[in-house]
């Protein structure tokens, strides 16, 4: 390859899985990591914002994420996140939310909803406290007990992932998203050996020999490399501006402290000289 291109950058993620021409890697990708939701294995679905080269080179807000409908009008969101921060947990809930909540029409009844699956493969961890890379989230009791089963949200730890050696197509896939801007077309590695992921790599390939996709891809690269950069200065800001209030408080709170402290001995003394008045007479 002429370049290296990285898999997850949006722009070459949506051409990987939300791309008419790698609709079956969209179908594989889903029924990889579905397999124990699905009643039976996808054969079809239907794009619904599919990926179109120009919008990534006109319009920096372009839609990134891969939303698909099955034959029975499930739905499935798959997105790509480079940074983590305070408030994903939120947007990937209300994300979720949103797509489940939008099937419904004016007139139509809640029997009309389908299960709603979303899917997040991230670049940084989100999760603290363990090492699994995997994580499945549906409404249950606290018994563990399924509330229903429309679907539910996965979150894909790339950076916890270090399985070797490959031995499923899961791995495969998050191997691919993690360490696909280090291959080489002409000599990939035994785990890359399968079909898809050949087709995969031929996309990575096509942003990487032709010109005009690889200006879209460092145009994409360094868009998000700026907006990762905002973020983080106004990450710091905020931990500057919250250090500075919490300084502020602490010093209201000795200057309070030490008010306490003169009122409480001026107290003592004025009761000191209760005393002493009251013995002298």
């Amino acid at each position: 390859m002429q370049h290296a291109i990285d898999p997850k950058i949006d722009c070459v993620f949506k051409a990987l899985l939300g791309s008419e021409e790698n609709r079956n890697l969209l179908i594989h990708f889903l029924n990889t990591f579905l397999a124990q939701e699905l009643t039976e294995p996808l054969v079809w679905v239907d794009i619904l914002n599919p990926y179109n080269d120009k919008e990534f080179l006109s319009d920096k807000l372009s839609i990134v994420d891969v939303k698909a409908k099955d034959r029975h009008e499930q739905v499935y969101q798959i997105e790509i996140q480079l940074t983590s921060y305070c408030h994903l947990p939120l947007r990937i809930v209300y994300n979720w939310a949103d797509i489940y909540s939008q099937q419904l029409k004016s007139g139509d009844d809640y029997g009309e909803l389908k299960p709603t699956y979303s899917i997040w493969l991230l670049a940084e961890n989100l999760l603290t406290g363990d090492n699994d890379y995997s994580h499945h989230y549906k409404l249950r009791d606290d018994q563990g007990r399924t509330f229903n089963q429309h679907g539910g949200i996965w979150l894909l730890e790339l950076n916890k992932f270090n399985a070797n050696p490959i031995e499923s197509e899961e791995q495969r896939w998050l191997k691919f998203f993690k360490e696909g801007e280090q291959l080489n077309d002409s000599a990939l590695p035994d785990w890359m050996s399968t079909q898809e992921m050949k087709q995969a790599m031929s996309t990575l390939s096509i942003f990487s020999e032709k010109e005009r996709r690889y200006h879209q891809y460092q145009s994409r690269q360094e868009y998000l490399r700026e907006q990762r950069t905002i973020q983080l200065e106004l990450e710091q800001t905020s931990q500057a501006l919250t250090q500075a209030q919490q300084r502020e408080q602490l010093a209201l709170l000795e200057k309070q402290a030490a008010l306490q402290e003169k009122e409480a001995a001026l107290a003592e003394i004025e009761r000191l000289k209760a005393l002493l008045a009251k013995k002298n007479h």
